[in-house]
């Protein structure tokens, strides 16, 4: 398919509203609302089907639904604050480059409107909330791995805002972050899966091929998310360029990152292929779910090669929250099955 997209698609530059004309928001409220607003919590879709995903194929057969459902919710706030808290790093490692470019430069730190100082008290904040909620599943299920490995996934998941200064791998290392979420879920839920050792010595025995299973699921993810990173950083080709940052559309051009976003994509369906085929509880829903997500990656790049700037709201957002929820919302409907 050759690329039919017109480049550089940045558009006309912005006059950055002063901070003064803005209004620097006083009450502790309105000052957390506003740097969450910046951070969409709504891009969260992209992540937590498949950290909820690996949950259930972890989970052990002795494990009661009624234990199980009480440790998803440490789950779902670990997912919640480590999002959070990378994003608000990002935010903040990039207020100066986002101040630079005018489709970011109306951003809250970048504008001035928040200070770094409330911005790192928050991130540290929800740090804190983390490691607490980490520490819920040694009380839970006397697990102490996710405390152990709460620091280094905070480290590694704020890292991404960086590598965009060195590495046209950047997304790469965006997809390894989300890449996480399902491993550290199965890792909550059953340390086992991945190959540590459980406290719990009542728990049954492994799902034949679980492991296998996570494994190339995250893969999955890494290749996915890479894939549609790229595409989200055609929008700042020439930003980029200007600036001296690394990313594949900027550096190695738009029609070379056009090609190898297909190549990542078609990875990622090869691999979601594979996971499917590597554990036996997964059936025909999860087979449909892999059909329909290979269908809706071809989709994003007819979508891109047709619309061009106009289609990357689509081919960012919608094309790619659909393939995690129907992969998520199929594959445990066919665990429970």
């Amino acid at each position: 398919m050759p690329p039919r997209l017109q480049y550089p698609v940045s558009s006309a530059p912005t006059t950055a509203t002063p901070s003064s004309a803005l209004g620097a928001p006083t009450a502790l409220t309105a000052r957390v609302s506003l740097a969450l607003a910046d951070i969409k919590l709504s891009h969260s879709v992209f992540a937590l089907p498949f950290a909820l995903l690996a949950a259930f194929a972890a989970r052990p057969e002795s494990m009661p639904w009624s234990r199980f459902a009480l440790v998803l919710i440490p789950v779902l706030c670990c997912m919640v604050l480590a999002r959070t808290w990378a994003m608000l790093v990002n935010r903040l490692f990039d207020r100066g480059l986002d101040a630079d470019n005018p489709r970011t430069q109306r951003r809250a730190f970048a504008a001035g409107s928040l200070s770094p100082a409330f911005g790192w008290s928050l991130a540290a904040v929800c740090a804190a909330g983390f490691l607490i909620a980490c520490s819920g599943f040694w009380f839970l299920l006397a697990n102490p791995w996710p405390l152990y490995l709460a620091l280094p996934v905070l480290g590694w998941i704020a890292l991404y805002s960086l590598t965009k200064r060195f590495t046209w791998a950047c997304h790469l290392f965006l997809g390894t972050s989300l890449a996480a979420s399902p491993l550290a879920a199965a890792i909550a839920i059953d340390p086992r899966t991945l190959g540590l050792t459980s406290a719990a010595e009542s728990l049954a025995p492994l799902a034949p091929g679980v492991t296998v299973f996570l494994l190339c699921l995250a893969a999955m993810v890494t290749l996915w998310v890479a894939g549609f990173d790229i595409i989200y950083a055609l929008q700042d080709v020439d930003v980029d360029q200007r600036l001296g940052l690394f990313s594949v559309p900027s550096r190695l051009g738009v029609a070379a990152a056009l090609w190898l976003s297909r190549l990542l994509h078609a990875a990622a369906a090869v691999m979601l292929f594979l996971a499917w085929r590597s554990d036996a509880r997964l059936g025909l829903l999860f087979g449909i779910a892999v059909a329909l997500a290979a269908a809706l990656l071809i989709g994003e790049h007819l979508v891109l090669a047709r619309r061009g700037k106009q289609g990357l709201d689509a081919a960012f957002f919608t094309f790619n929250g659909i393939v995690s929820l129907v992969v998520g919302a199929l594959g445990i409907a066919d665990l429970l099955h």
